[in-house]
């Protein structure tokens, strides 16, 4: 047993200091960035965020939604094989989990359709396994764009990427319906994670997404800020209409129940029930139906270049390159009133 004594933060734990600008008008800064990767074919262009891989936020509705704004969607992965024929390609992620029956399925929908982007998506990223199946995928799928995850340390970032990643998924334990750090005591600060991982992923040549925690589009901004190259919202997309999710009626107002994917009600519909051996470790909560997500695309690339007009970045690339951050007393801007 040791401890680290070196300060780890969260996005609550800072904000970005102003900086003087040449920038006259949000309308000046570009959001669209254009990436290569290191293993996947082609180039990408667009805005860098994507709508998580759970229900209620991962949906065929939301990502055709996110696509008018050049956005991507990881869709989850409880779709029958037909259905994939709606995919836009250009922003839409196929996730997979580990088990042989994921692979199988994968290759599957490789033998009949080109994928272009494939999410391997599992709580802990830190098994033998994992690595593994990062490589066999890469292998049935040598020309797709493939992001792993979910590991917050730097030197798990690299085996990742080395293995045949191109994005690594970076957070453990931040996200609003996620409760890793309760019940288990593990995690890492959400801001700390992505400039480690950032800092190892960039040095191979390689990419990060920031994976949960934001609650706010400061957040966000502060996550691009970091290092993130890739930013993924679930609580913040949740409960619009492109949810898919039963609406829920409690004092004559309407509700969508969001939870996490290791929530009892997901391995409930999912799985067949909980395991006897293994904990919850999601949170089963009502939010307020939001409408269209059109609004809160808005409001999050709004904050997004007002933040880039504040400290002179004219791309979202230079963001992170103009930021610095400041230690603050611990606060939260929830705007969205995601649980926490």
């Amino acid at each position: 047993m040791r401890i680290e004594e070196d300060v780890k933060l969260d996005y609550s734990d800072v904000l970005i200091r102003p900086k003087r600008s040449v920038l006259t008008s949000r309308k000046e800064v570009r959001v669209e960035r254009n990436f290569k990767f290191r293993h996947g074919a082609k180039s990408w262009e667009g805005v860098p965020i994507i709508a998580a891989n759970m229900d209620g936020v991962g949906t065929l509705s939301m990502m055709k939604s996110l696509a008018k704004h050049k956005m991507m969607t990881a869709l989850h992965k409880h779709y029958e094989e037909s259905q994939y024929e709606e995919i836009i390609d250009e922003y839409a992620f196929v996730s997979i989990g580990i088990k042989d029956s994921d692979i199988e399925r994968l290759q599957q929908m490789a033998q009949t359709k080109s994928i272009r982007f494939v999410c391997i998506d599992v709580a802990n990223g830190y098994t033998e396994r994992f690595a593994s199946v990062v490589s066999s995928v890469r292998n049935i799928c040598p020309d797709s764009v493939i992001m792993a995850g979910n590991v917050v340390t730097g030197e798990m970032t690299e085996q990742l990427i080395l293995s045949g990643a191109d994005i690594v998924k970076v957070g453990i334990g931040p996200g609003s319906a996620c409760t890793t750090r309760y019940k288990t005591g593990v995690g890492y600060p959400q801001l700390s994670a992505v400039m480690e991982c950032a800092d190892a992923a960039h040095g191979l040549n390689g990419l990060i997404c920031a994976d949960g925690g934001c609650t706010s589009p400061g957040d966000v901004a502060k996550a691009f800020g970091a290092g993130a190259d890739f930013v993924m919202l679930g609580g913040m997309l949740a409960a619009h209409t492109e949810s898919e999710l039963e609406s829920v009626i409690k004092d004559k107002k309407e509700y969508l129940e969001y939870y996490g994917m290791s929530s009892k009600k997901a391995m409930e519909k999912h799985s067949g029930g909980k395991a006897d051996y293994r904990a919850a470790e999601g949170k089963e909560v009502l939010i307020p139906h939001r409408g269209d997500v059109e609004n809160t695309i808005e409001e999050i690339l709004g904050g997004i270049r007002s933040a880039c007009t504040y400290v002179g970045a004219q791309k979202l690339k230079q963001l992170s390159k103009c930021t610095t951050f400041i230690r603050v007393n611990n606060q939260t801007n929830n705007v969205f009133g995601l649980p926490t």
